[in-house]
């Protein structure tokens, strides 16, 4: 991770980068990103590159080099093409659609499971069992995934649940009769 740390970062057409305060902060066609720099790490503008760096008298910075031109890298893509996660709904009656601010989800349940859809995010649904994530912040969109995934995750017998598009669900045997 230290060599990948050390190489700087091409900064796109119409995006700017700048530190502050508040940490480094992106901006682009698509949004706004700010995140936080690490104590010990410092990230310099110059001649449209970003470079990650270690403070002087921080040598633990050096630990969150890597991690944070990473994450810089993350951001730079976000703010120019955005992030999309797509899910999928395997059952019978297992359907969502977007109601406002929120997402209901039908999954067998005696109740439908509502999400609500966090600022950043813009969650549609193409097909009423299949959803479709898309934000600036990577980590924003898997978390959501992550958590409408939560909600029923597949089961290993017949596949019901919600799983990612072009997740291969790991299936088991059942009984044997005999």
């Amino acid at each position: 991770m230290a060599k990948i740390g050390k190489k700087p970062l091409a900064i796109p057409d119409k995006v700017k980068v700048s530190t502050g305060p508040e940490g480094l902060v992106v901006e682009g066609p698509k949004g706004r990103l700010v995140r936080a720099l690490p104590k010990g790490v410092q990230a310099t503008v110059k001649d449209s590159q970003v470079t990650v760096g270690v403070e002087p008298g921080h040598p633990q910075g050096a630990v969150y080099q890597g991690l944070v031109r990473g994450l810089l890298q993350q951001m730079l893509v976000g703010v120019t093409q955005g992030y999309t996660r797509a899910l999928e709904l395997e059952g019978v009656g297992f359907r969502a659609s977007v109601k406002g601010q929120s997402l209901e989800i039908a999954l067998g349940f005696s109740h439908p499971v509502i999400f609500p859809i966090e600022k950043g995010l813009v969650i549609k649904t193409p097909k009423p069992n299949s959803i479709l994530i898309e934000g600036i912040d990577k980590g924003q969109v898997g978390q959501a995934a992550a958590r409408i995934r939560s909600f029923y995750p597949p089961e290993p017998y017949k596949g019901k649940g919600v799983h990612y598009a072009g997740e291969q669900i790991r299936r088991k045997q059942g009984k044997a009769v005999g």
